[in-house]
């Protein structure tokens, strides 16, 4: 599947730092500086962030925390965030150092209906790539792969699940509503469908 930008090939709008993807907070800075120190090249920068972000920040299921946090800074200060929060921090650490980064969504059946769940796309070498800063437990796992996609999960469309194929600059309203109103990670109501154009 080609993943596409819905503001075509102007990858300004994948390099903004606002009130969500704080890409210009000074403790994404640093800690983007810090990797960036110890791995000068793009794609060992890129994957660095990755693994960080993936294995250094808990996800909230997976250890039980129903702290709420959505922002980059709140993510990296808790060390603790659902899939979104997680994808927050890795694209305002990757955009810090001027690689455009956006969000991808895909829709996943569960026990009680269906789920949206979040990952990002990064623009390297003229094309947007996948990856999914989920976090690895026993059930799953994902690894830094730009040429076979190595994520999270693969929707059974069977099963009414969708691989939304836009890479967008910005978390989508379903998302950013949900964690305006929820207080508890681990009992928010989360979106179970995107209204995409």
């Amino acid at each position: 599947m080609t993943w596409s930008s819905p503001i075509a090939m102007n990858l300004e709008p994948y390099l903004v730092s606002d009130s969500i993807v704080q890409a210009s907070a000074s403790e994404i800075v640093g800690l983007a500086r810090q990797l960036r120190t110890n791995n000068p090249e793009d794609l060992a920068f890129l994957k660095a962030a990755f693994e960080w972000v993936r294995d250094r920040i808990n996800h909230s299921f997976d250890v039980a925390d129903p702290r709420v946090t959505f922002t980059a800074t709140e993510v990296l200060v808790a060390g603790v965030g659902l899939c979104y929060a997680k994808s927050h921090l890795l694209a305002a650490l990757l955009r810090s150092e001027g690689i455009p980064t956006g969000f991808c969504y895909q829709r996943l059946a569960t026990e009680r209906g269906h789920v949206i769940h979040g990952l990002v796309a990064v623009h390297v070498n003229g094309q947007w790539r996948r990856l999914d800063p989920r976090g690895n437990n026993e059930r799953v796992s994902s690894s830094f792969e730009l040429e076979e996609e190595s994520l999270v999960y693969r929707p059974n469309p069977e099963l009414g699940e969708v691989d939304y194929p836009m890479v967008f600059a910005h978390p989508v309203p379903e998302v950013v509503i949900a964690f305006g109103t929820g207080n508890n990670a681990l009992a928010m109501r989360l979106p179970s469908v995107l209204n995409t154009p």
